[in-house]
C-alpha cells in the first residue's frame, strides 16, 4: 500500500512539473497561420554537360499551408517551429546528350545513355516541419533560418522522351530510336526510387506589414537529393531548391 502511494505521489509530481514545463514553453510564446505559393525545380547542383539546354519550364501550383509557434529566448533573438503541409511541384523539358536512362518502350525495358529530348514531371506532397532560429531586426521584421525534415506522403517523378535515340549499355551499344509520336516515345517512372524522408535548410524574412498581418520570402534548399542512396540510374544527385512567398496572420 505505501509503495502504491509513493509511485502516485511520484506521478503527480511529474504531472505538475510536465505542466510547468509546457507552461514555460508557451509562455509569451507567438503563433502564425501561414499560406504561401513555392517556385523552383528539383535539380543538380550546376548543369551537367549530358543536358544541353532546358528547353521550357512550366510552373505547377505548389502551395503550402501551415501553423508555427515563435518564443523568444533572449533579447532579440528566439525559436520558431512549424507544421507545414506543402507540395512541390516541376514540369519541364531538355535537350540531352548520352544521358543515362532507364526507359520503357511498350513491353521492354532498356538502360543506357539516351541523346534526345527528355519530358519531365515532378510532384510531390508532404509534411515539413521547419525548427528555426529567429532575430528581431525591428518590431516588423524577423530573421529566421534552420533546418527542416519533410516527410513525403506522396511522389511522382516520371516522364517520356522522344526525338532522339538510345544507345543499350555503353556509346557503342545497340541503337534504339525514339520518335515524336506517342506510340514512337519512350516513358520512365522513377517514383517508387523517391525517398520517403528529405532533410534541408531554409531561411528567410518575414515582414509585419499591418499589426498581425504580414508576408513573408523564404528559401528552402535540400540537403540530401530526392532519389535513395542505392538509385544508380540518374548519375546527378537531384535536389529539390524552391523558394516561397506567403502571407501570415499573427495571433
Amino acid at each position: 500500500m505505501k509503495k502504491i502511494i509513493v509511485l502516485f505521489t511520484l506521478l503527480l509530481a511529474m504531472q505538475h512539473q510536465s505542466q510547468a514545463v509546457a507552461e514555460g514553453l508557451m509562455s509569451n510564446a507567438e503563433f502564425k497561420i501561414r499560406i504561401g505559393y513555392s517556385i523552383g525545380g528539383t535539380a543538380p547542383i550546376g548543369i551537367p554537360a549530358t543536358i544541353r539546354s532546358i528547353d521550357s519550364y512550366k510552373l505547377t501550383p505548389s502551395f503550402l499551408i501551415g501553423v508555427e509557434s515563435m518564443k523568444t529566448v533572449y533579447s532579440n533573438w528566439g525559436v520558431m517551429i512549424g507544421f507545414h503541409m506543402e507540395n512541390k511541384g516541376m514540369d519541364a523539358e531538355a535537350t540531352t546528350k548520352a544521358y543515362r536512362m532507364e526507359v520503357k518502350k511498350g513491353e521492354s525495358v532498356m538502360n543506357g545513355l539516351y541523346t534526345g529530348h527528355v519530358k519531365q514531371k515532378v510532384t510531390e506532397w508532404m509534411f515539413t516541419v521547419p525548427i528555426q532560429a529567429t532575430y528581431k531586426l525591428s518590431n516588423r521584421v524577423l530573421l529566421k533560418a534552420g533546418p527542416y525534415l519533410s516527410l513525403l506522403v506522396n511522389k511522382d517523378f516520371s516522364g517520356y522522351v522522344y526525338d532522339g535515340y538510345l544507345r543499350q549499355g555503353d556509346p557503342t551499344g545497340p541503337k534504339v530510336s525514339m520518335g515524336t509520336e506517342e506510340n514512337e516515345r519512350a516513358t520512365y517512372d522513377f517514383s517508387d526510387d523517391m525517398r520517403n524522408l528529405q532533410m534541408g535548410i531554409g531561411a528567410g524574412v518575414d515582414w509585419q506589414v499591418h499589426k498581425n498581418i504580414g508576408v513573408s520570402a523564404d528559401l528552402n534548399w535540400g540537403l540530401n537529393g530526392i532519389f535513395k542512396n542505392d538509385f544508380k540510374t540518374v548519375e546527378q544527385t537531384l535536389y529539390p531548391i524552391y523558394g516561397t512567398i506567403s502571407a501570415f496572420y499573427k495571433f
